[in-house]
């Protein structure tokens, strides 16, 4: 079972940028999906992007392309979301999840991803 920590979250001006990083252990990454979710207050979580090396898959939520790329190092067994041009509705906690295989047509789907960090804050200021 992996289990997965984040950092990386904090206060920033819209227009600006975060990295968020998570560090996987018990596990390896390359041998799961793995992705960035958001929640913020009373919403559901989402997608932002989801990254699955075996399958050679990357997919990101429309609302982000082009803005935030998700990349992962499978000699530091961590995975990293480079977020540019944030804007004040980007705001959530970030959460790092994973799972071994999710279907192509479920890779956005939280409900299919059974591991999970603790979350890290992200709030942009207009």
């Amino acid at each position: 079972q992996v289990q997965l920590v984040e950092s990386g979250g904090g206060p920033v001006q819209a227009g600006g940028s975060l990295r968020l990083s998570c560090a996987a252990s018990g596990d390896l990454v390359s041998t799961y999906c793995m992705g960035w979710f958001r929640q913020a207050p009373g919403k559901e979580r989402e997608a932002v992007a989801v990254t699955c090396t075996l399958a050679g898959r990357t997919v990101y939520a429309d609302s982000v392309k082009g803005r935030f790329t998700i990349s992962q190092d499978n000699a530091e067994n961590t995975v990293t979301l480079q977020m540019n041009n944030l804007k004040p509705e980007d705001s959530a906690i970030y959460y790092c999840a994973a799972e071994r295989r999710v279907s192509a047509d479920n890779v956005l789907s939280p409900a299919r991803y059974r591991n999970w960090g603790q979350g890290t804050q992200v709030t942009v200021a207009s």
